[in-house]
């Protein structure tokens, strides 16, 4: 069944995509987290916008459409053989849409709340970590260069995505904190596996911790910012809110691009021209040695 399963899923969003040459994910910058926290503030109001309607049918539209984008932008990443910014970015966009959308479906349609669906979200994420640590024997992002780490990567990015969406709707409703104090507690918070990481702490740990908390800390302040004023937010709506990310994010991407290729051009004539990561050795090409499991 579960092989079945498993089999469903990869013909639905990967298709026939190639096995990949080189690690499929950026190298971790500031730029990086910017984008990130773009992102999630971007998803949290398309998100918004497509299930915001009156009664049942402009959200079932809504969550349609958003699972039809997943599966474009996903086997479009899928189908790429090493990391590519645009299609890595579209994909984490439309993740991010579709993992809200997924998180509130459980409190705006079963009625269960902000507490449940925040723990029950923490189990879901808890248990691809483990599938994943017991199939990989590591969870470092530097090493996702093949099929099975890549699945195992999207399924971490859409619970994450999941969990700070019912995490940043928990403390600004149930502990009633507000959209803007909540966005300004999850702030602080992201700062404390930064320095964490400073300080020698686990690279792989500290990371997911921050990659959380990017959820509940972009959608928090991209609530604060479309709710209407009597619920606490700034009151300019979703889909102007939605624009304007998506125009800043497009930017920012854009910017990471330039960046990247600048790098390329500026690497030693032997590193590989499409690994993010040019510090570690790459496992695909002749005469070198595996990836380390440990991140940098």
């Amino acid at each position: 069944m579960r092989r079945r399963l498993t089999h469903a899923l990869s013909a639905v969003f990967e298709g026939d995509a190639p096995a990949p040459l080189a690690v499929k994910v950026p190298q971790i910058t500031v730029l990086f987290w910017v984008i990130k926290v773009t992102s999630t503030a971007m998803g949290e109001a398309l998100a918004d916008w497509l299930d915001g309607g009156n009664g049942l049918v402009w959200p079932a539209l809504g969550a349609i459409a958003s699972l039809a984008a997943l599966i474009v932008a996903l086997r479009i990443q899928f189908r790429t053989r090493a990391y590519q910014t645009a299609a890595y970015w579209f994909a984490i966009a439309m993740v991010a849409t579709f993992g809200t959308m997924g998180a509130d479906s459980l409190h705006q349609f079963l009625g269960i709340p902000y507490g449940y669906t925040t723990a029950f979200y923490a189990v879901v994420l808890a248990l691809v970590f483990w599938r994943w640590w017991v199939n990989e024997h590591t969870l470092s992002i530097h090493t996702i260069d093949s099929r099975r780490r890549e699945r195992f990567y999207w399924a971490t990015v859409l619970a994450t995505f999941a969990l700070g969406t019912a995490t940043g709707d928990w403390t600004a409703t149930d502990l009633k904190l507000g959209f803007f104090s909540s966005g300004l507690m999850f702030l602080g918070v992201i700062a404390i596996p930064a320095i964490a990481y400073r300080f020698g702490a686990n690279p792989i740990f500290t990371f997911w911790s921050a990659y959380v908390i990017t959820r509940p800390l972009g959608a928090s302040f991209a609530d604060w910012a479309d709710y209407p004023k009597s619920a606490g937010g700034l009151g300019f709506g979703t889909w102007p809110v939605w624009m304007v990310l998506a125009v800043v994010m497009t930017t920012l991407v854009a910017v990471l691009a330039r960046r990247e290729r600048d790098a390329v051009t500026s690497r030693p004539h032997h590193a590989h021209p499409h690994a993010p990561h040019p510090h570690l050795p790459h496992p695909h090409l002749p005469g070198v040695a595996a990836v380390e499991t440990a991140t940098d």
